[in-house]
Parts: C-alpha cells; structure tokens; sequence
C-alpha cells in the first residue's frame, strides 16, 4: 500500500532524500514555526521520518513513500572498537575547498587578518552575515578561535587565533 503524502510533506522528504543523504534540513518558505513543528509531528507520527540525536531523517517508511529505495545514512559496518565510534562522532566538519567559508578562513590566517569590511567584499555578504559565520559556523561548528583587535581610530581586525 503506498502512503498518499501532501505535497508539503512530499517536497520536504524528496528535498532531505535527494540532497542531504536523508537529513532534514530544508523546508518551504512558508513553513515556519508552529507550522514547522505540526509537519515534524505528522512525519513522525506516520514514521515516515526518525530523530538520531538532535537530527531528524527520513525513515525507511519515507523512502517507500517516495517510492525510492532507503539509503543508509549510518554505517552499516561494524566499528572494531568503541575508540573507532568515539572517533567517527568526534571528527570536526571541515570547510569545503573552495567556498567563501575557505575564503574568508584563510584571510582570518593572514597575518595582517581581515577586517569586515574586506570579508564583506571577498565574500559579497551584509555585515550582519559575515558577523554570523564567524560566530557560529567558524568559532561553533568548526571550533576555531577568532580573535579580535582594534586600535584607537582603526577599524577592528579579526584573526584565527592559536
């Protein structure tokens, strides 16, 4: 029997199938908040999607729903030892080559660094932007450590410190 999905519920799981190896990461623009968490809760309830932590994926239910064979988003293979477990969960995302992520990384390292203004020029983001990566996705997610320095009548400097 197929599950008839709304197409709502169609676009999420086919979005989270097809481009994040199962992980829900995207919604349509007019889903948000409340709305979000009422197309969460009718996932899960139907199990068409599961939570591994603080991750939602589609389920192997959703995968039939799509009519799409399920991907294994988690290693089938027997881990040698729970150091080899602890290591693969311990591993830090790394910046892609190539992006403006590595781009603004590697004005940050620069010794002079880089201020604002020129990461919003490399990179073609607002301010506000450039303020937010370096906050979360490099200083939380990538665990590095930015400094800043300003000098009396300068702009302040941001670095990658040690």
């Amino acid at each position: 029997m197929t599950m008839q999905l709304s197409p709502t519920q169609q676009q999420i799981l086919s979005h989270a199938a097809e481009c994040a190896d199962g992980k829900l990461i995207w919604f349509p623009e007019n889903i948000k908040g409340g709305a979000r968490t009422k197309v969460i809760e009718s996932l899960s309830k139907r199990a068409l999607i599961t939570i591994d932590k603080t991750d939602w994926f589609v389920s192997e239910q959703g995968y039939a729903a799509l009519g799409l064979p399920h991907q294994e988003t988690i290693s089938s293979a027997a881990p040698d030892s729970v150091k080899e477990v602890q290591a693969a969960h311990t591993q830090k995302p790394r910046a892609r080559d190539n992006s403006k992520q590595a781009q603004v990384i590697a004005m940050l390292k620069r010794p002079e660094g880089a201020t604002i203004d020129q990461l919003c020029e490399i990179t073609g983001w607002q301010s506000h932007t450039v303020r937010g990566a370096l906050a979360g996705a490099l200083k939380k997610k990538l665990g590095l450590t930015i400094t800043s320095d300003k000098l009396p009548g300068d702009e302040r400097v941001y670095r990658i410190g040690s």
